[in-house]
């Protein structure tokens, strides 16, 4: 298993940041009205490609669409991180969605079914609540 060099976290935790400003200050897509959030990146450890999880502030907003307008302006973001970093090659970037909240109201929707299962099936043997 190969070894964490800080490096490559210092590098992951630079490139949030600066993500994060550029996407803010630099992209006006409609699409990313919603307030992008740059939730972790993960530099390969090659340093050639670095994938970087996002979520949208809006509620309402569609995070394929930021996804996709994301993904559609790596490049500008990549010649943005060019001239704030002093790296000699700029890492690829692929955006992708955080799924954690969706899975997360998944399993709980999944608990509290199987709770009221087992409620129901408790009052039906005649068992006092739980």
């Amino acid at each position: 298993m190969p070894k964490e060099y800080p490096r490559r976290l210092r590098l992951n935790a630079q490139l949030q940041r600066e993500l994060t400003e550029l996407i803010r200050d630099e992209l006006r897509d409609p699409r990313l009205s919603g307030g992008v959030t740059v939730l972790a990146v993960d530099v390969t450890s090659d340093m050639r490609h670095a994938t970087a999880l996002i979520s949208l502030l809006a509620l309402d907003g569609k995070p394929q669409d930021a996804v996709l307008a994301l993904n559609h302006a790596a490049g500008k973001l990549r010649h943005g991180l060019k001239q704030r970093l002093k790296l000699r090659h700029i890492p690829e970037l692929h955006f992708r969605a955080d799924t954690t909240a969706v899975t997360a109201e998944h399993v709980t929707r999944l608990i509290r079914e199987a709770r009221r299962a087992d409620r129901q099936h408790a009052a039906e043997r005649g068992e006092p609540d739980v």
